[in-house]
């Protein structure tokens, strides 16, 4: 692992200086969710809606991030379709994620957690592209973290962060400004979480949500709400 990926000193890495999978490829990413009654319908190809696009993958032998991780995975198409509650509520017991897709993003990409196969940090030690995505064994392009490098968020000193995808509770994850501050973990629950206004269909509501950090574990902790399959 290069040195400009990983301080031995501290334990710490600089993701500005983190290599990461090079290449330009957009695809034909399909993204669509409609409310009916109580009910959230969510449908996606797993692919990454314009303007996003992915890195080369299986990588490249030629690029410098090979010598780093040599993902030999291919992005294909997927059939993510699943339902939510419109209005999720806090369970009484929070459930501890299991691997695999903890939500989607309003792009259409899914998102796992924070850790890789072997418990790791994944956005530290795997490399991903540009977008801080990169493909698993099952072909499925996904982000551990940093959904708002390629999601569009509207927050910044003087706006809260919008909503960036959902998680498999039906709570929404949004970008880290709030209050002219950037949220980081340490504001949160254990379930990387807080109850704040935010847009929500359309309207401002003050409820939970889940929040996309620059620090570990990126997106969820567990599950505040009662989860579906994705």
């Amino acid at each position: 692992m290069s040195s400009a990926r990983l301080d031995t000193t501290n334990g710490t890495w600089n993701v500005e200086t983190k290599d990461i999978v090079e290449g330009s490829h957009s695809f034909a990413g399909t993204f669509s969710e409609s409310v009916s009654g109580m009910t959230r319908s969510i449908s996606s190809n797993g692919l990454p809606e314009s303007p996003w696009t992915t890195g080369t993958f299986p990588i490249s032998p030629s690029d410098p991030a090979y010598q780093y991780d040599r993902n030999p995975n291919t992005i294909t198409a997927q059939n993510f379709n699943f339902t939510v509650p419109a209005h999720p509520t806090i369970a009484s017991t929070p459930t501890c994620l299991t691997g695999g897709p903890i939500g989607i993003t309003i792009t259409g990409v899914a998102v796992f957690d924070g850790f890789d196969a072997a418990g790791y940090d994944a956005v530290a030690r795997e490399v991903q592209d540009g977008c801080h995505g990169h493909p698993d064994q099952s072909g499925t392009y996904h982000v551990h973290g940093y959904l708002q490098t390629c999601v569009p968020d509207a927050g910044s000193p003087t706006q809260n962060s919008s909503l960036l995808g959902y998680a498999a509770d039906g709570f929404g994850i949004y970008g880290p400004w709030y209050n002219g501050k950037i949220l980081t973990t340490a504001d949160l629950d254990e379930c990387h979480g807080t109850t704040s206004p935010v847009e929500w269909d359309g309207q401002l509501v003050t409820m939970y949500h889940y929040v996309s950090t620059y620090d570990f574990p990126y997106t969820l902790g567990c599950y505040r709400g009662t989860p579906t399959s994705i």
